[in-house]
């Protein structure tokens, strides 16, 4: 952006996705117990979540970006098989920054928008993500070749 360009206030076309901030960013890593102690150790990151799941095929950990986890997160994602999406994206591309991930208010609103403008999501319907989270991408051919996931986060009780 140049210097004298003005900032621009919310885009009016982009009503009814419900954008609300950046979750985390998606960092692909082959060990997630080294990588949890690199990000301690050089960042101080602080974990704030790990969990295996299943479905995905990932073994993961949530790093808190600053005192809180609201200030976004780091996702590093580890491979279960080395049949899983993460395995061979670290077979194509080795460690590295995997995916954007951004917060909506509806995951199915957020979709369904998206669609209308010609975006293909990689699920029909969303799917289970960390801490039982709704979750579906936007496929990276649609998104400038970025692998953009909405996250809808659970609801607390």
């Amino acid at each position: 952006m140049a210097e004298n360009t003005p900032v621009e206030p919310a885009a009016e076309h982009l009503t009814g996705i419900g954008l609300l901030r950046i979750d985390h960013v998606g960092i692909a890593v082959a060990d997630l117990d080294e990588a949890i102690d690199f990000y301690r150790r050089t960042f101080g990151m602080r974990c704030v979540h790990v969990e295996t799941n299943d479905e995905q095929g990932v073994r993961e950990a949530m790093l808190a970006v600053g005192p809180t986890a609201e200030g976004g997160c780091v996702q590093l994602l580890a491979p279960l098989t080395p049949e899983s999406t993460i395995a061979r994206f670290l077979d194509r591309n080795g460690p590295g920054v995997q995916q954007v991930a951004y917060t909506v208010a509806d995951v199915d609103v957020a979709g369904a928008a998206l669609r209308e403008r010609g975006l293909r999501l990689l699920y029909d319907s969303p799917r289970r993500g960390t801490g039982g989270s709704r979750i579906n991408f936007v496929h990276p051919k649609d998104a400038g070749g970025v692998l953009v996931e909405l996250v809808q986060p659970a609801e607390e009780h």
